[in-house]
């Protein structure tokens, strides 16, 4: 059931959009287009600025400076109701003394919507929502899955542009987080209505989102999609934050172009692309993800762009193993390998370092 048309989400773009709280900057300068649609995710760690974006956009913020389009028309100055969006917090808000109907109905009265047609769309919303017969009970009676459910409900029955959702999911159990995020991305689907999503669980943000801008201190530091994001971060914060990074320090032996090739504390050489600007002769790190690194059995001597080490330690985690290599007594790799593959704690093997995959930025 489908209550927009793909692509009548808004497109929202945030110019210049800055923020401070007395006196301390939140955020600076953000420049930022969300596409009619798109499902938008605003990542980083606690205090990086990202909820005080979203609040921005929604209305319950106002910027210091710059300004907030949405299709193409400044609302930077307008309250929360004069904006075509709706926002999701993690506390719910629900009317606890109301019937999840009337919860989800209260807008639509309130804007004089008559009775039958705020039913049809109530209807609508819970059916949407997949809460088609739970509309009489009260918020109590629900778990917090279906009362996150009924606040979707509420946000989509005004058939919003855009909906806006502040870590939603932080209080649901694990299980019930992976299925909503399905869930949610479905709905951005089906409603056409653009999405933009404040988390900083960066698995979420991979699951859920067709582009993410990844935040710190107040910047986005990278646009991109998951993959993007993933595969070719453009700084150590980015490749550190998103997922696990092994993070190999070594001094720049050469450079062509983007590619460049690393001596590492092993002595051996690894090659990897160039993000930053460093000179030869400069402290770089290599970054490289555990699943892209090639483990075989000890050869005879070492290889450039190989790594021979000891494994100290196995975790079995279901689908695959993560194994803990010691290479010199500072230098540990993270690396994950299928849970069939003969491997014991003192163990030599060598770790090959893909060139495809590895990554190298200056050194901090």
């Amino acid at each position: 059931m489908s209550m927009h048309v793909e692509g009548q989400g808004a497109r929202i773009e945030l110019v210049n959009l800055e923020k401070q709280f007395e006196g301390v900057v939140a955020v600076r300068n953000t420049n930022l287009t969300v596409q009619p649609g798109e499902f938008l995710t605003l990542l980083g760690p606690s205090g990086c600025g990202k909820t005080t974006t979203l609040r921005m956009i929604g209305g319950f913020e106002y910027p210091t400076g710059g300004s907030i389009l949405i299709d193409e028309k400044d609302v930077a100055a307008l309250p929360p109701y004069r904006r075509p969006i709706n926002t999701v917090f993690q506390q719910y808000a629900l009317f606890p003394h109301m019937t999840v109907a009337r919860n989800v109905g209260y807008g639509l009265e309130m804007a004089g919507v008559g009775k039958a047609e705020r039913d049809r769309r109530v209807g609508d919303a819970l059916a949407m929502v997949r809460l088609a017969n739970v509309e009489k009970r009260r918020p109590s009676e629900l778990s917090g899955g279906q009362q996150q459910r009924v606040a979707l409900a509420r946000a989509l029955v005004n058939r919003p542009k855009a909906l806006l959702l502040d870590e939603p999911l932080g209080a649901l159990d694990l299980k019930l987080r992976k299925a909503m995020q399905l869930e949610l991305k479905e709905l951005n689907r089906e409603t056409g209505a653009t999405f933009i999503y404040v988390t900083h669980d960066q698995e979420e943000a991979l699951t859920m989102s067709d582009r993410i801008a990844v935040m710190n201190e107040g910047r986005v530091l990278q646009l991109g999609t998951p993959a993007e994001i993933y595969e070719q971060p453009v700084d150590r914060f980015v490749a550190d934050f998103i997922g696990q990074s092994n993070l190999i320090p070594g001094t720049l032996e050469a450079r062509d172009g983007d590619r460049c090739m690393v001596r590492i504390p092993t002595g051996g050489l690894v090659e990897a692309r160039l993000r930053d600007e460093p000179a030869v002769g400069a402290s770089v790190v290599v970054s490289i993800r555990p699943e892209r690194v090639i483990l075989q059995g000890q050869p005879a001597e070492s290889l450039d762009g190989s790594i021979p080490a000891t494994i100290s330690e196995i975790v079995y985690l279901g689908s695959y193993n993560q194994l803990v290599l010691h290479a010199t007594p500072d230098l540990r790799l993270i690396v994950t390998a299928p849970t069939d593959m003969p491997a014991r704690p003192g163990d030599s093997v060598h770790a090959t370092i893909p060139s495809r995959y590895a990554t190298c930025f200056a050194a901090e």
